[in-house]
């Protein structure tokens, strides 16, 4: 009877070990899995900044063309409006 209390409190012992590591283990990939996501968090924020400024860019370059050549701007307005309605009127 002595040897089974011995084999079975082994075998609770090898259990507690094995729960431990795996427990270890799933801590770890979350801890991984925490880090690439704020990681890729930052990324994706520096990249937004760099959007944000480029379109920040490319409106003022488009306020200046109109501004120097008000003309030609408004005729660029007006032949896009009309394709697009040619575009948009035949469906």
């Amino acid at each position: 009877m002595e040897t089974t209390r011995q084999s079975t409190g082994e075998a609770v012992e090898r259990a507690g070990e094995k729960v431990e590591r795996v427990k270890a283990g799933a801590h770890e990939a979350v801890d991984r899995a925490a880090e690439v996501t704020h990681r890729a968090a930052e990324v994706i924020g520096e990249k937004s900044d760099q959007m944000m400024d480029a379109q920040e860019r490319l409106m003022e370059h488009a306020r200046e063309y109109v501004r120097e050549n008000p003309v030609t701007s408004l005729g660029i307005a007006l032949g896009s409006g009309f394709i697009l309605s040619r575009l948009m009127g035949h469906r």
